[in-house]
């Protein structure tokens, strides 16, 4: 599932993934997912067979798309793919071609740091539909482990142990979702800052740059629909 432009939210049992423009999520055989679009959204689809399917992750992931990525997505969804009276569609060795060219480019790809892990644990559970329901509260994690009945050294060791991060870098991923939601909305980078709990538009912006690569106001003025790949390194 591939972002031209907007922002999508795909959710599997593992968690949410968040996907701006210009990102691939991987969603394997076997994962019941739902997807959600926010603000203007390009969304186009592409299935793989089994064979190239073994050679990406078998769990659920986002990546950048690179320059050739982005193409060749383009290409197998475009019209050229449609009985119209302008261009034929691509032909069965053609698409073959070109999906294999796909996966190559995922399997170079690394994986982006915007999936959202999904808790399975009650208190972490009530923790997350607070974050969720009021992305910007700053109350601590001993005032949110008192709420959810539980001691912050407690909520603090399940983050780690299930989730993988802290209970910090968990809330930065929650917020820069909402960022992303609020901006391909048409918000500024001001009310997004202080609406998704940053204190100032600057800690925003570099904690949005440091996940995304670029800032908010870059990002929310090519529409979220062109913003360019970095190059692979």
């Amino acid at each position: 599932m591939y972002a031209a432009g907007g922002v999508l939210a795909v959710r599997t049992e593992r968690g949410t993934a968040i996907v701006p423009a210009n990102r691939v999520a991987w969603t394997p055989a076997g994962f019941t997912h739902q997807h959600r679009a926010h603000g203007d959204t390009d969304m186009r689809i592409v299935f793989l067979a089994p064979s190239l399917a073994r050679l990406v992750p078998d769990h659920p992931a986002v990546f950048l798309a690179s320059d050739l990525a982005r193409e060749v997505l383009l290409a197998l969804t475009g019209p050229l793919n449609y009985d119209d009276e302008t261009a034929p569609p691509y032909s069965r060795s053609a698409r073959s071609r070109l999906m294999r060219v796909l996966v190559d480019e995922l399997v170079e790809a690394h994986e982006q740091p915007l999936h959202l892990p999904e808790p399975r644990d009650d208190r972490l559970q009530a923790i997350a539909r607070m974050l969720y329901e009021t992305p910007a509260d700053n109350a601590t994690l001993a005032e949110l482990g008192k709420k959810a009945g539980t001691s912050p050294r407690t909520v603090s060791r399940l983050f780690r142990n299930e989730l993988g991060m802290t209970f910090y870098e968990w809330r930065t991923q929650l917020r820069i979702y909402h960022a992303l939601v609020l901006l391909a909305d048409g918000h500024d980078t001001t009310h997004t800052a202080y609406a998704c709990g940053w204190a100032n538009p600057s800690s925003f912006i570099a904690a949005f740059t440091a996940v995304i690569g670029t800032t908010p106001g870059r990002y929310r003025s090519r529409g979220a629909g062109t913003a360019h790949p970095t190059p692979r390194r």
